[in-house]
């Protein structure tokens, strides 16, 4: 204990190293997964106090890191996905309304000080607002005693309400549809009809696109300028249920065989996008028609395929399938980059920048009525940036999306150093009163308090007609914890996760941070 109270880095590394281990053991349907390492800092941290001095810059870090990184990912859907989270972000806002009402009122009834509840509020809801409950409070140690109690009862019954959400059959009516679950077809077609290429369905919105023509059997790539004829073979590409409808328009599902199959004119290749000109720039843009008589029908990002819109916004480490000249082969490697080392680059510059500029913004502060001041603090400050540099993508010569492999490296380090110091920190103040009749309280009116804002809010998500994923990430955000996060994407492969996730992270904060004084009072 000596060496680890002397070394705070090898302390939290060990407790890392455990957290994972602790992580990957099931309990009934749950496994910790990146919350072990809280739990193992929290035990370490009661053991002795000594292992929790010198960790706050290490906390800090860990935690900006997360938040930078999920925001870029975020940030890139969050403008389209508004309109359908608008009604999520009111549901989250009754539903932190809840939890306040309910740990004052049954607190109250338990006999606990407004500083226990200023405390547990911040806690059970793992929010930065303890800075602003420990100021409402003038430094009561009943503060940090509820926040340290009440901090792993939020994140347990969080990862709990994810697991029941989250694979629930909710028909979502008024959601978008997830792009990981839809799925992408191709199907070779013979077209029985003469019809122009911008006469299919689908092909004006974009919903389904055509590569491969064959026509007198000699083969091209399709353009929009084409009209088909009878005894054409094309192939169509998009959602099954689109596909479906565009083949009935032009024909039938062709019994020669597919047309991916003839690759002596036409090719057809994933190439990773590592060229910096295309970062941050639309497929729109490129004119891939122009330079390279092609045509991109898909863009693999992660682990999610997508139809290759002319929106779509390429980012480092996309995967697009170009379909084009054989002759044009080598072309087309070299004007998309296809580089593995460029795509395990960190672009330090957009990293160290973009997350100055949110602590920045997390430092401002603005005046509130009731005299205190609102600032969102370096974690939701640095989210909202990097929400924004993700939605923007590009400034001038700045290029601020990560290669998709480096974003989510850097975002596992953050978590899994943040989790740590977060449990060595608290381990001292849940030992002194963790088997008081004062600690049972506190943890059973965080557990009811937060058990009432899941049923509100996920009722109310439920209601609105929003999809099982997006309500689990918003649950994530509206607790809070990144480690909920981590355990909603491990269960689901759903963009719409990290989505509502980002939205609800940032108003959930600023919602926190002006209801903790007036629970102090």
């Amino acid at each position: 204990m000596d060496l680890l109270a002397a070394q705070p880095v090898l302390t939290v590394m060990c407790v890392v190293a455990l957290g994972a281990l602790l992580g990957q053991v099931p309990l009934g349907p749950l496994r910790l997964g990146p919350a072990g390492a809280l739990f193992v800092g929290l035990c370490l941290g009661a053991l002795d106090p000594r292992v929790a001095a010198g960790l706050g810059s290490l906390k800090t870090l860990g935690v900006l890191l997360f938040c930078y990184t999920v925001g870029l990912t975020a940030g890139g859907t969050f403008r389209s996905d508004l309109r359908r989270q608008w009604t999520l972000m009111v549901a989250a806002v009754v539903g932190l309304g809840a939890v306040a009402v309910a740990a004052s009122t049954v607190g109250w009834w338990c006999g606990l000080s407004s500083a226990h509840v200023a405390g547990l509020f911040a806690g059970v809801l793992t929010s930065p607002a303890i800075d602003a409950a420990i100021s409402a409070t003038q430094g009561s140690p009943d503060t940090l005693v509820g926040y340290a109690l009440s901090y792993p009862v939020g994140v347990f019954i969080g990862l709990v309400v994810v697991a029941v959400v989250i694979d629930r059959p909710w028909p979502g009516r008024r959601d978008t549809k997830s792009l990981a679950q839809a799925g992408l077809t191709a199907v070779t077609t013979r077209v029985e009809r003469t019809l122009h290429v911008s006469d299919i369905p689908g092909w004006t919105d974009q919903i389904v696109k055509l590569s491969y023509l064959e026509r007198d059997e000699a083969m091209r790539v399709i353009s929009a300028d084409d009209e088909l004829r009878p005894d054409d073979r094309v192939l169509v590409v998009g959602n099954p249920e689109d596909v479906d409808r565009a083949v009935e328009a032009i024909g039938r599902p062709s019994t020669s065989g597919a047309l991916t199959h003839h690759r002596r004119d036409v090719d057809f290749r994933r190439f990773l996008v590592t060229n910096p000109d295309l970062v941050g720039r639309t497929l729109g843009e490129l004119n891939v028609e122009g330079r390279l008589r092609g045509i991109v029908t898909r863009v693999r990002r992660r682990d999610l395929d997508m139809l290759a819109r002319d929106d779509v916004v390429l980012q480092p480490g996309d995967r697009v399938l170009a379909v084009v000249p054989t002759s044009s082969m080598e072309d087309a490697s070299d004007f998309f980059g296809d580089s593995d080392r460029r795509a395990s680059q960190l672009d330090a510059l957009s990293l160290g920048l973009g997350i100055a500029v949110g602590m920045i913004v997390g430092a401002l502060s603005v005046p509130l009525p009731s005299g205190q001041a609102l600032s969102l603090g370096a974690a939701c400050g640095t989210l909202v940036v990097a929400m924004v540099l993700g939605a923007v993508h590009r400034t001038g010569p700045l290029r601020w999306d990560l290669p998709h492999a480096v974003n989510a490296t850097v975002r596992q380090v953050g978590l899994m150093i943040f989790l740590s110091t977060v449990g060595l920190a608290s381990g001292p103040a849940m030992a002194s009163q963790a088997f008081s009749r004062t600690g049972v309280v506190v943890v059973a009116v965080s557990g009811v308090s937060l058990l009432v804002g899941a049923v509100v809010m996920v009722t109310m998500a439920r209601v609105i007609g929003l999809s099982a994923p997006r309500s689990a990430g918003g649950w994530s955000g509206f607790v809070g914890q990144p480690a909920i996060l981590a355990f909603a994407a491990s269960r689901r492969n759903d963009e719409r996760i990290e989505s509502a996730y980002g939205a609800l992270f940032a108003l959930g904060t600023i919602v926190k941070i002006v209801v903790v004084p007036f629970l102090a009072r």
